[in-house]
Protein backbone atom coordinates (compact mmCIF):
# COMPACT_ATOMS: atom_id res chain seq x y z
CA UNK A 1 0.00 0.00 0.00
CA UNK A 2 1.68 3.53 -1.11
CA UNK A 3 1.50 5.35 1.99
CA UNK A 4 2.68 8.63 0.03
CA UNK A 5 0.01 11.39 1.00
CA UNK A 6 -1.89 12.32 -1.68
CA UNK A 7 -5.29 14.91 -2.09
CA UNK A 8 -7.86 12.93 -0.55
CA UNK A 9 -5.74 11.82 2.41
CA UNK A 10 -5.60 15.83 2.89
CA UNK A 11 -9.15 15.80 2.37
CA UNK A 12 -10.38 13.41 4.66
CA UNK A 13 -7.25 15.04 7.02
CA UNK A 14 -8.50 18.43 6.93
CA UNK A 15 -12.23 16.77 7.58
CA UNK A 16 -11.20 14.88 10.61
CA UNK A 17 -9.07 17.65 12.04
CA UNK A 18 -11.33 20.57 12.06
CA UNK A 19 -13.74 17.53 13.58
CA UNK A 20 -11.83 17.03 16.00
CA UNK A 21 -11.19 21.08 17.45
CA UNK A 22 -14.66 21.08 17.27
CA UNK A 23 -15.02 18.39 19.59
CA UNK A 24 -12.30 19.18 22.10
CA UNK A 25 -13.33 22.89 22.06
CA UNK A 26 -16.52 21.97 23.14
CA UNK A 27 -15.33 19.69 26.20
CA UNK A 28 -12.77 21.67 26.93
CA UNK A 29 -15.38 24.59 27.10
CA UNK A 30 -17.50 22.55 29.51
CA UNK A 31 -14.72 21.69 31.62
CA UNK A 32 -13.50 24.85 32.00
CA UNK A 33 -16.85 26.15 33.09
CA UNK A 34 -17.16 23.56 35.92
CA UNK A 35 -13.49 24.20 36.67
CA UNK A 36 -14.01 28.17 37.36
CA UNK A 37 -16.89 27.31 39.60
CA UNK A 38 -15.49 25.00 41.85
CA UNK A 39 -12.44 27.78 42.05
CA UNK A 40 -15.54 30.02 42.92
CA UNK A 41 -16.52 28.68 46.07
CA UNK A 42 -12.79 29.60 47.16
CA UNK A 43 -12.98 32.98 46.74
CA UNK A 44 -12.65 34.99 49.72
CA UNK A 45 -10.31 32.46 51.17
CA UNK A 46 -6.99 34.58 52.67
CA UNK A 47 -5.75 36.36 49.76
CA UNK A 48 -7.39 34.91 46.77
CA UNK A 49 -9.81 36.66 44.84
CA UNK A 50 -11.65 36.41 41.68
CA UNK A 51 -8.41 37.65 39.98
CA UNK A 52 -6.58 34.26 41.32
CA UNK A 53 -9.39 31.97 40.30
CA UNK A 54 -9.14 33.38 36.66
CA UNK A 55 -5.53 32.76 36.38
CA UNK A 56 -5.97 29.55 38.26
CA UNK A 57 -8.48 28.36 35.43
CA UNK A 58 -6.83 29.47 32.88
CA UNK A 59 -3.51 28.07 34.03
CA UNK A 60 -5.01 24.94 33.91
CA UNK A 61 -5.96 24.94 30.23
CA UNK A 62 -3.04 23.26 28.65
CA UNK A 63 -3.38 20.12 31.54
CA UNK A 64 -7.17 20.23 30.77
CA UNK A 65 -6.57 19.87 26.78
CA UNK A 66 -3.86 17.30 27.07
CA UNK A 67 -6.39 15.24 29.38
CA UNK A 68 -9.48 15.85 27.25
CA UNK A 69 -7.55 15.56 23.97
CA UNK A 70 -7.60 11.13 23.54
CA UNK A 71 -12.03 11.31 23.97
CA UNK A 72 -12.44 14.71 21.65
CA UNK A 73 -10.02 12.68 18.88
CA UNK A 74 -12.26 9.25 18.96
CA UNK A 75 -15.48 11.07 18.98
CA UNK A 76 -14.59 14.13 16.43
CA UNK A 77 -12.67 11.27 14.59
CA UNK A 78 -16.27 9.47 14.12
CA UNK A 79 -17.92 12.55 13.81
CA UNK A 80 -15.63 13.31 10.68
CA UNK A 81 -16.35 9.99 9.15
CA UNK A 82 -19.94 9.99 9.76
CA UNK A 83 -20.10 13.70 7.88
CA UNK A 84 -18.63 12.02 4.59
CA UNK A 85 -20.41 9.31 5.03
CA UNK A 86 -23.59 11.51 5.40
CA UNK A 87 -22.66 13.04 1.91
CA UNK A 88 -21.95 9.92 0.05
CA UNK A 89 -17.89 11.10 -0.28
CA UNK A 90 -17.08 7.96 1.96
CA UNK A 91 -18.64 5.82 -0.43
CA UNK A 92 -17.33 7.91 -3.58
CA UNK A 93 -13.57 7.10 -1.84
CA UNK A 94 -14.44 3.49 -1.52
CA UNK A 95 -15.92 3.38 -5.48
CA UNK A 96 -12.86 4.46 -6.67
CA UNK A 97 -10.56 1.74 -4.95
CA UNK A 98 -9.65 3.08 -1.68
CA UNK A 99 -9.67 0.67 0.87
CA UNK A 100 -10.50 0.69 4.80
CA UNK A 101 -7.19 0.56 5.29
CA UNK A 102 -5.77 3.32 3.22
CA UNK A 103 -8.67 5.42 4.80
CA UNK A 104 -7.85 4.22 8.31
CA UNK A 105 -3.85 5.50 7.31
CA UNK A 106 -5.20 9.44 6.06
CA UNK A 107 -7.49 9.51 9.75
CA UNK A 108 -3.96 8.46 11.27
CA UNK A 109 -1.68 10.65 9.59
CA UNK A 110 -3.93 13.89 11.06
CA UNK A 111 -4.41 12.38 14.54
CA UNK A 112 -0.60 12.21 14.37
CA UNK A 113 0.24 15.99 14.14
CA UNK A 114 -2.42 16.58 16.97
CA UNK A 115 -1.00 13.89 19.34
CA UNK A 116 2.57 14.95 18.70
CA UNK A 117 1.20 18.78 19.75
CA UNK A 118 -0.49 17.39 22.87
CA UNK A 119 3.00 15.45 23.47
CA UNK A 120 5.24 18.63 23.77
CA UNK A 121 2.51 20.46 25.73
CA UNK A 122 2.17 17.88 28.37
CA UNK A 123 6.23 18.10 29.15
CA UNK A 124 6.54 21.46 28.89
CA UNK A 125 3.10 24.14 29.33
CA UNK A 126 0.89 21.44 31.55
CA UNK A 127 3.03 20.58 34.00
CA UNK A 128 4.31 25.03 34.12
CA UNK A 129 0.56 25.73 34.18
CA UNK A 130 -0.05 22.85 37.03
CA UNK A 131 2.81 24.25 39.38
CA UNK A 132 1.87 27.73 38.73
CA UNK A 133 -1.59 27.15 39.53
CA UNK A 134 -1.03 25.88 42.48
CA UNK A 135 0.92 28.12 43.64
CA UNK A 136 -1.91 30.42 42.97
CA UNK A 137 -4.51 27.96 45.42
CA UNK A 138 -1.64 28.26 47.93
CA UNK A 139 -2.74 32.02 48.69
CA UNK A 140 -5.98 30.73 50.45
CA UNK A 141 -3.80 30.00 53.59
CA UNK A 142 -0.81 32.12 54.07
CA UNK A 143 0.98 29.19 55.85
CA UNK A 144 0.96 27.32 52.61
CA UNK A 145 4.55 27.09 52.12
CA UNK A 146 5.37 26.11 55.79
CA UNK A 147 2.72 23.52 55.47
CA UNK A 148 4.10 22.20 52.12
CA UNK A 149 7.30 21.44 53.62
CA UNK A 150 6.77 21.22 57.63
CA UNK A 151 8.13 17.88 58.52
CA UNK A 152 9.50 17.11 55.25
CA UNK A 153 11.45 13.39 55.37
CA UNK A 154 13.57 12.92 52.59
CA UNK A 155 16.69 9.66 52.68
CA UNK A 156 19.88 9.66 50.61
CA UNK A 157 21.58 6.11 51.49
CA UNK A 158 22.63 6.26 55.39
CA UNK A 159 21.28 9.66 55.85
CA UNK A 160 17.97 11.08 56.86
CA UNK A 161 17.20 14.40 55.78
CA UNK A 162 14.27 16.30 58.13
CA UNK A 163 13.10 19.86 57.36
CA UNK A 164 11.09 21.86 59.78
CA UNK A 165 10.09 25.01 56.68
CA UNK A 166 11.41 25.28 53.44
CA UNK A 167 10.62 27.68 50.61
CA UNK A 168 11.79 28.65 46.85
CA UNK A 169 14.15 31.29 46.28
CA UNK A 170 15.42 33.22 43.62
CA UNK A 171 17.49 36.03 42.49
CA UNK A 172 18.99 37.75 39.52
CA UNK A 173 17.47 34.62 37.46
CA UNK A 174 19.07 32.42 39.90
CA UNK A 175 16.67 29.76 41.64
CA UNK A 176 17.07 27.22 44.48
CA UNK A 177 15.45 25.61 47.35
CA UNK A 178 15.85 27.11 50.89
CA UNK A 179 15.16 24.90 53.90
CA UNK A 180 15.33 25.53 57.36
CA UNK A 181 15.36 23.66 60.83
CA UNK A 182 17.01 20.81 59.10
CA UNK A 183 18.49 17.69 61.60
CA UNK A 184 20.85 15.31 59.67
CA UNK A 185 20.19 11.55 61.06
CA UNK A 186 23.57 9.06 59.48
CA UNK A 187 23.17 5.75 60.79
CA UNK A 188 25.94 2.98 60.71
CA UNK A 189 25.54 0.38 58.11
CA UNK A 190 24.24 -2.31 61.41
CA UNK A 191 21.94 0.63 62.25
CA UNK A 192 23.64 1.96 65.29
CA UNK A 193 23.01 6.29 64.69
CA UNK A 194 26.16 7.64 64.12
CA UNK A 195 26.05 11.18 64.15
CA UNK A 196 22.80 13.89 64.17
CA UNK A 197 23.73 17.38 62.91
CA UNK A 198 21.40 20.69 63.56
CA UNK A 199 21.32 22.72 60.52
CA UNK A 200 19.79 26.15 60.82
CA UNK A 201 19.50 26.91 56.79
CA UNK A 202 20.40 24.50 54.25
CA UNK A 203 20.40 25.55 50.56
CA UNK A 204 20.42 23.31 46.91
CA UNK A 205 23.34 25.09 44.70
CA UNK A 206 25.09 23.21 41.96
CA UNK A 207 26.80 20.31 42.89
CA UNK A 208 25.56 19.36 46.27
CA UNK A 209 24.03 21.25 49.20
CA UNK A 210 25.31 24.23 51.14
CA UNK A 211 24.57 23.99 55.03
CA UNK A 212 25.01 27.35 57.42
CA UNK A 213 25.44 27.31 61.20
CA UNK A 214 25.37 23.28 61.70
CA UNK A 215 26.12 21.86 65.01
CA UNK A 216 27.09 18.04 64.94
CA UNK A 217 26.67 15.41 67.64
CA UNK A 218 28.70 12.41 66.89
CA UNK A 219 28.21 9.36 69.25
CA UNK A 220 31.60 7.25 69.47
CA UNK A 221 31.24 3.49 71.33
CA UNK A 222 32.38 5.17 74.17
CA UNK A 223 32.03 8.57 73.87
CA UNK A 224 29.86 11.63 72.86
CA UNK A 225 31.63 14.94 70.70
CA UNK A 226 29.79 17.56 69.89
CA UNK A 227 30.84 20.55 67.01
CA UNK A 228 30.30 23.53 64.98
CA UNK A 229 30.92 24.86 61.98
CA UNK A 230 29.37 27.98 60.30
CA UNK A 231 29.43 26.70 56.97
CA UNK A 232 30.11 23.28 54.90
CA UNK A 233 29.38 21.92 51.57
CA UNK A 234 26.94 18.42 51.68
CA UNK A 235 27.89 16.66 48.59
CA UNK A 236 24.86 14.42 48.06
CA UNK A 237 22.49 13.10 44.92
CA UNK A 238 19.44 14.16 47.01
CA UNK A 239 18.30 16.86 44.70
CA UNK A 240 15.90 19.83 45.14
CA UNK A 241 13.91 17.72 42.34
CA UNK A 242 13.89 14.74 44.63
CA UNK A 243 12.56 16.87 47.37
CA UNK A 244 9.77 18.72 45.54
CA UNK A 245 8.50 15.18 44.29
CA UNK A 246 7.92 14.97 47.92
CA UNK A 247 5.16 17.63 48.13
CA UNK A 248 4.49 17.90 44.34
CA UNK A 249 2.13 15.87 42.52
CA UNK A 250 3.63 13.48 40.19
CA UNK A 251 1.46 14.89 36.93
CA UNK A 252 2.94 18.69 37.72
CA UNK A 253 6.23 16.83 36.86
CA UNK A 254 8.20 16.38 33.17
CA UNK A 255 9.26 13.21 32.38
CA UNK A 256 13.03 13.63 33.23
CA UNK A 257 11.79 14.60 36.97
CA UNK A 258 9.33 11.64 37.15
CA UNK A 259 12.55 9.71 35.93
CA UNK A 260 14.63 11.14 38.53
CA UNK A 261 11.98 11.01 41.62
CA UNK A 262 11.79 7.07 40.46
CA UNK A 263 15.32 6.49 40.36
CA UNK A 264 15.51 8.39 43.95
CA UNK A 265 12.79 6.32 45.51
CA UNK A 266 14.24 3.04 44.03
CA UNK A 267 17.53 3.80 45.16
CA UNK A 268 16.33 4.49 48.81
CA UNK A 269 14.02 1.67 48.72
CA UNK A 270 10.82 3.86 48.39
CA UNK A 271 7.10 3.24 46.63
CA UNK A 272 7.57 5.03 43.78
CA UNK A 273 4.31 3.37 42.07
CA UNK A 274 2.51 6.50 41.56
CA UNK A 275 5.68 8.29 39.86
CA UNK A 276 5.84 5.27 37.47
CA UNK A 277 2.16 5.31 36.56
CA UNK A 278 2.43 8.51 35.27
CA UNK A 279 6.09 8.40 34.21
CA UNK A 280 4.73 5.29 31.52
CA UNK A 281 1.54 7.04 30.58
CA UNK A 282 3.50 9.66 29.09
CA UNK A 283 5.38 7.42 27.13
CA UNK A 284 2.22 5.49 26.51
CA UNK A 285 0.35 9.02 25.53
CA UNK A 286 0.81 8.54 21.66
CA UNK A 287 0.35 5.24 21.36
CA UNK A 288 -2.69 5.13 23.22
CA UNK A 289 -4.39 8.06 21.41
CA UNK A 290 -3.70 6.17 18.06
CA UNK A 291 -4.70 3.00 18.96
CA UNK A 292 -8.27 3.71 20.57
CA UNK A 293 -8.97 5.68 17.34
CA UNK A 294 -8.08 2.84 14.61
CA UNK A 295 -9.93 0.55 16.97
CA UNK A 296 -13.09 2.86 17.14
CA UNK A 297 -12.89 3.26 13.06
CA UNK A 298 -14.18 0.13 12.28
CA UNK A 299 -17.68 1.31 13.49
CA UNK A 300 -17.39 3.68 10.47
CA UNK A 301 -17.48 1.75 8.05
CA UNK A 302 -19.55 -1.43 6.61
CA UNK A 303 -22.51 -1.07 4.77
CA UNK A 304 -22.77 2.93 4.39
CA UNK A 305 -25.39 3.39 1.43
CA UNK A 306 -27.78 1.67 4.04
CA UNK A 307 -27.23 4.41 6.89
CA UNK A 308 -26.74 3.13 10.54
CA UNK A 309 -24.26 5.32 11.17
CA UNK A 310 -25.75 6.77 14.22
CA UNK A 311 -25.50 2.79 15.81
CA UNK A 312 -22.33 2.45 14.71
CA UNK A 313 -21.02 6.09 15.93
CA UNK A 314 -22.58 4.90 19.67
CA UNK A 315 -20.91 1.26 19.78
CA UNK A 316 -17.54 3.61 18.85
CA UNK A 317 -17.90 5.39 21.76
CA UNK A 318 -19.05 2.45 23.74
CA UNK A 319 -15.92 1.06 22.55
CA UNK A 320 -13.44 4.03 23.21
CA UNK A 321 -14.99 4.02 26.66
CA UNK A 322 -14.60 0.32 27.47
CA UNK A 323 -10.73 1.26 26.16
CA UNK A 324 -10.58 3.45 29.30
CA UNK A 325 -11.79 1.03 31.70
CA UNK A 326 -9.67 -1.69 30.78
CA UNK A 327 -6.91 0.29 30.82
CA UNK A 328 -7.77 2.37 34.05
CA UNK A 329 -8.13 -1.75 35.62
CA UNK A 330 -4.64 -3.15 34.21
CA UNK A 331 -2.55 0.21 35.89
CA UNK A 332 -4.61 -0.36 39.43
CA UNK A 333 -3.43 -4.17 38.67
CA UNK A 334 0.10 -2.62 38.32
CA UNK A 335 -0.42 -0.93 41.43
CA UNK A 336 -1.61 -3.61 43.61
CA UNK A 337 0.31 -6.82 42.27
CA UNK A 338 3.50 -4.68 41.80
CA UNK A 339 3.98 -5.71 37.72
CA UNK A 340 5.65 -3.21 34.94
CA UNK A 341 3.30 -0.25 33.97
CA UNK A 342 4.82 -0.55 30.75
CA UNK A 343 2.93 -3.80 30.39
CA UNK A 344 -0.64 -2.46 31.59
CA UNK A 345 -0.16 0.33 29.77
CA UNK A 346 0.67 -1.59 26.46
CA UNK A 347 -2.04 -4.35 27.06
CA UNK A 348 -5.24 -2.50 26.58
CA UNK A 349 -4.30 -0.93 23.26
CA UNK A 350 -3.39 -4.30 21.58
CA UNK A 351 -5.89 -5.78 23.05
CA UNK A 352 -8.32 -3.66 21.31
CA UNK A 353 -6.31 -3.40 18.06
CA UNK A 354 -6.71 -7.04 17.76
CA UNK A 355 -10.36 -6.67 17.96
CA UNK A 356 -10.37 -4.27 15.50
CA UNK A 357 -8.40 -5.95 12.99
CA UNK A 358 -10.29 -8.83 13.54
CA UNK A 359 -13.44 -6.54 12.67
CA UNK A 360 -11.92 -5.30 9.74
CA UNK A 361 -11.41 -8.27 8.52
CA UNK A 362 -14.84 -9.51 9.01
CA UNK A 363 -16.87 -6.73 7.24
CA UNK A 364 -17.04 -6.94 3.54
CA UNK A 365 -14.63 -4.07 1.42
Amino acid sequence: MNLRPKLHDYYIARTVIFSVLGTWGVLLGLDLVLAFANEFGSIGKGGYTINHAIAVTGLSIPWRAYTLFPTAAVIGALLGLGQLAGTSELTALRAVGLSRRRLSASVAFSLTLLTLLMVANGETLAPWGEDRAQSIRSLRNSDMVMARYSGLWAREGDMFLNARTGEQKGSKGDHWLELRGVRLFQFEEDGRLQSIANVEVAEHRPGGWLLRNVERTTFGPKSVARSKVGEERWVSKLDESALAASVTKPRNMGSLELRDSIEYRKRNRLDAGDFEEIYWGRWFYAFNVLALCLAAIPFAFGSLRSGGYGKRLFLGIVFALGFYMLQMMFSKLAGIYRFDYRIAYALPPLIMLGVSGFLFTRRSG
